[in-house]
């Protein structure tokens, strides 16, 4: 089975970056559906971004043009990277893997803080 490891979260200013990792126990961010998805506090959860096998990459209007999802097939890991990151960015970000053969299943992540305060 599937193990997938979110890193990077933190504290940050309104206007700056992070960039999460997500590493995955096996060889599937090629294969499957990778994505990125947030919660705030109240709120539902929201997908914020994918990235499919053939390396396609869809993004909410809420992030477009300022968070980009990639890939380092290699090290098993996908990354979000966040630039110009805003108050109502604040939420814990989740890593999920998907096998497109699949609509039922489901690999999470822990889940990593990113908090934007001044």
């Amino acid at each position: 089975q599937v193990q997938l490891v979110e890193s990077g979260g933190g504290l940050v200013q309104p206007g700056g970056s992070l960039r999460l990792s997500c590493v995955a126990s096996r060889n599937i961010v090629s294969t499957h559906i990778m994505g990125w998805f947030r919660q705030a506090p109240g709120k539902e959860r929201e997908l914020v971004a994918t990235i499919v096998r053939s390396g396609g990459t869809n993004y909410a209007d809420s992030v477009k043009g300022r968070f980009t999802i990639s890939r380092d097939i290699p090290e098993n890991t996908v990354y979000l990277q966040m630039n110009g990151l805003k108050p109502e960015d604040t939420a814990v970000y989740y890593c999920n893997a998907r096998p497109p053969w699949s609509t039922m299943s489901n690999f999470w992540g822990q889940g990593t803080q990113v908090t934007v305060s001044s």
